[in-house]
């Protein structure tokens, strides 16, 4: 394919090329799967390495006072908060997304406890809508999910309604939503608004507080390459912090948890939303990946990553049917495309060093992470796309042969 996009000259003129040396980058690979997991850092290995020989190992208990792990999930959500322009003290690390979704879900409902209705849209994340399942029943008292299609959601916000929770970035396609405009509209409705920032932070310009967000989850594994299982973390504006308590009372989430006391008192502020003893060495790598997008900027990520994408569709061109948006400013950090045969594709791209990933039923998804990315090896990337699909490449038993992981 052809591209009036000259990927050496979009890298000569890249600012954040310099960060691809950050990062463990397995030989003759173009990973193109950091929307699932991001690439390890490189200061993940010795900041691990020495959380384990040093500060576990010499220090042992005496490491959650002199070496701060008490102060970790604080500290790191601090620089989290960095990233979608949040306070500090409005951002925590802890447990998972669905986890910090159902505790931020439960404590909303209850708080709107005269409102039964929780609206999301089908096609969602799949945990998010199982653990909104899970929090309605358990609730009870006539509480009900009302999955409403895109455009048929602002009808939906009624006086009914105590909670309305989108993804931000859909993790199929890659669309972005318009945050502030939800957000006011639900809120005018009296509802509260929880956003899905798995396929944002890090990679999206996103902006909370300007947006007047009410609450947020997301994950750390993806564009924060914070490790497989990174712990997650969550976010709660700071007027909404002394009237919503998390449903899991653990022990962290005390006003005073070395007392040890017998009755649950909630924590002032965002600590009360933590709930079990955070998971340090997690935590440890979660920092680095952390560090590094702080370094590089959520303003130039996000302009890199369109960029990107906008230069992967332009070599695939018709050879495929694009699932994402065109428009960049209305795409998040990966491109989706769709084909029948979309799942021999993904393997036969990875047979030649291209890692993607696929989606039931038919979607290929390419995640362009921002700092671990050159446009040369996205735009070679595109055009082994297009010459396994134009050669049908793809059409031998051994690709499609599904794994158990898919």
């Amino acid at each position: 394919m052809t591209s009036s996009r000259d990927p050496d000259a979009l890298d000569a003129a890249d600012p954040l090329a310099r960060f691809r040396d950050a990062f463990v980058r397995p030989r003759g690979v173009i990973y193109l799967a950091g929307n699932s997991l991001g690439l390890l850092p490189k200061a993940t290995v010795e900041t691990v390495a020495r959380t384990v020989e040093t500060e576990w190992g010499e220090s042992l208990v005496r490491g959650w006072n002199s070496h701060d792990w008490i102060g970790a999930p604080a500290r790191v959500g601090g620089k989290i908060a960095g990233l979608i322009r949040a306070a500090p003290d409005e951002v925590i690390v802890a447990d998972s997304t669905s986890v910090n979704l159902y505790k931020l879900a439960v404590a909303a409902m209850t708080a709107r406890s005269d409102r039964p209705v929780v609206v999301s849209e089908p096609g969602d994340f799949p945990t998010d809508l199982y653990m909104l399942e899970g929090a309605v029943a358990t609730l009870g008292g006539g509480r009900r999910l009302d999955l409403r299609a895109t455009a048929d959601i602002e009808a939906a916000l009624t006086g009914e309604v105590a909670l309305l929770v989108l993804c931000h970035a859909h993790y199929r396609g890659g669309a972005v939503r318009d945050m502030a405009d939800l957000t006011a509209k639900a809120q005018a409705a009296g509802a509260l608004v929880l956003w899905d920032l798995s396929h944002s932070a890090g990679v999206l310009d996103v902006d909370l507080n300007g947006c007047n967000a009410d609450l947020a989850v997301g994950c750390g594994y993806k564009y924060l390459n914070g490790g497989p299982g990174a712990p997650a973390f969550l976010f709660v504006a700071r007027r909404h912090q002394e009237t919503l308590v998390s449903p899991l009372s653990g022990w962290f989430g005390h006003a005073r948890p070395f007392a040890f006391e017998d009755g649950y008192e909630p924590a002032a502020g965002i600590a009360r939303f933590a709930c079990g003893t955070p998971p340090i060495l997690s935590l440890a790598a979660l920092e680095c990946g952390v560090d590094l997008a702080l370094e590089a900027g959520s303003a130039a990520a996000a302009a890199k990553a369109r960029a990107l994408g906008d230069l992967f569709i332009d070599r695939v061109g018709d050879a495929l049917t694009l699932e994402s948006p065109a428009d960049a400013a209305r795409r998040g950090g990966h491109v989706a495309f769709s084909h029948p045969d979309a799942y021999a594709i993904v393997q036969a791209l990875i047979a030649r060093g291209v890692i993607g990933d696929y989606r039931e039923p038919d979607v290929m998804r390419f995640g362009l992470s921002p700092l671990t990315l050159s446009f040369a090896e996205v735009a070679r990337a595109a055009d082994l796309l297009v010459e396994v699909v134009r050669r049908r490449a793809y059409d031998d038993p051994v690709f499609r042969q599904r794994s158990k992981v898919t």
